[in-house]
């Protein structure tokens, strides 16, 4: 495992979030974001922007968005192929997993990285070499 972390798109959506509510996540997902090496996939790209348009109470700006992307282009980004979905098929059907919180562990165990922040995803807990952290809790 190398030292990258794995994000998740609530960590992409805490950065941009406006919102008060999100103050301090907001100071949390920024510190990662600044000061950790980490990688992210195509799937959570999409997390991101769909949520972004989705809850406007957050604030996320077209801006952002495409602020999002610059940095996107310049880390590692797991794509989705078809390797990547069946390895999440057998994540699912070992572990109490959605479909898509699969995906992202198998994205994660593909570019190397042992630690996934998201809190999302039960905190602690291993999936094949992942751990899951939840950074904001």
């Amino acid at each position: 495992m190398n030292g990258e972390v794995f994000l998740d798109s609530n960590v992409l959506l805490y950065a941009c979030s406006i919102a008060r509510e999100d103050a301090e996540k907001r100071k949390v997902a920024e510190d990662i974001i600044l000061n950790q090496p980490f990688a992210i996939s195509a799937q959570v790209l999409q997390e991101f922007i769909a949520n972004a348009l989705r809850k406007p109470r957050l604030g996320i700006s077209e801006a952002n968005i495409d602020a999002t992307l610059k940095m996107a282009a310049m880390i590692k980004v797991q794509p989705v192929t078809h390797e990547l979905v069946v390895s999440a098929v057998i994540l699912r059907r070992r572990y109490p997993l959605s479909h898509w919180d699969a995906t992202i562990i198998a994205a994660a165990a593909e570019l190397g990285c042992g630690t996934i922040y998201s809190e999302d995803m039960k905190h602690g807990q291993e999936y094949g070499g992942v751990r899951v952290v939840n950074p904001f809790g």
